[in-house]
């Protein structure tokens, strides 16, 4: 899974315009952030780019096919899908859990135990998803999205619920990660979305307002435009991130 497309996509919910006429490409290997205040239609691109919600028009392409003609194993085996709110049918353990994603793996692929240690949950590979606080399951989910390496990885704010540390520790992970793969992220951090993206598209209103690398971005009138606040900025140093004011 080398390049996704979507073409003239459009979605609504009730009288209400999700997306608007957004055509993009992505192309691996990358990080790209998917930008934008509440309601600009973020989640939505990214079930439609998932195959998760069928547009009302336009279509999505994966290396080159409608996504529509994939089958569903296809679609599971060539991506791992990161929704904002996961509540299993069953309260399973961690290791079920991480188990589940391994239902789709490829002859060659980690063994469970491995991914639990890999992604650091093997202390938790018996509790049950009850019992796990709101940074625990992240990085449960993270471990069972990540543990047959798909080469594409669609996450919808994946560290929302993890302390700077973890959240750092996330963002360093799909960094690496990226390099041999194409992963898209909804993101609601600016200062870590300009760190460690590759590339960032900013919607608003359904629309894509911009499309540009961090450096990029920082200096588009739309970016504060889109988020109504005043900005300022100033470039980061080498490891660290940037400061952004708020005004």
């Amino acid at each position: 899974m080398t390049r996704i497309e979507c073409r003239d996509l459009g979605a609504r919910a009730g009288g209400a315009i999700l997306l608007d006429d957004v055509s993009l490409v992505f192309e691996a290997p990358a990080l790209i952030g998917i930008l934008g205040p509440n309601g600009a239609g973020k989640s939505t691109l990214l079930r439609c780019l998932a195959g998760y919600r069928r547009p009302d028009r336009g279509e999505v392409r994966w290396a080159g096919r409608p996504l529509s003609s994939w089958t569903a194993a296809e679609r599971g085996a060539a991506c791992g899908y990161c929704p904002q709110q996961f509540e299993p049918a069953w309260d399973y353990s961690v290791a079920e859990i991480v188990a589940l994603g391994h239902d789709r793996s490829p002859a060659g692929t980690p063994t469970v135990d491995r991914t639990l240690q890999e992604y650091g949950v093997e202390a938790l590979s018996k509790r049950r998803w009850s019992q796990l606080s709101g940074g625990e399951r992240a990085r449960t989910m993270l471990a069972a999205t990540l543990a047959t390496k798909p080469p594409l990885v669609l996450a919808d704010e994946p560290g929302a619920a993890l302390d700077m540390h973890h959240r750092l520790a996330l963002l360093q992970r799909l960094k690496i990660y990226s390099g041999s793969a194409l992963v898209i992220l909804v993101m609601h951090d600016l200062d870590l979305a300009l760190r460690f993206c590759d590339r960032l598209v900013l919607l608003d209103h359904g629309k894509v307002a911009a499309d540009k690398t961090p450096a990029a971005m920082i200096d588009e009138p739309g970016f504060a435009a889109a988020f109504r606040l005043r900005l300022q900025t100033e470039p980061r140093r080498a490891d660290f991130d940037w400061v952004i004011g708020i005004g």
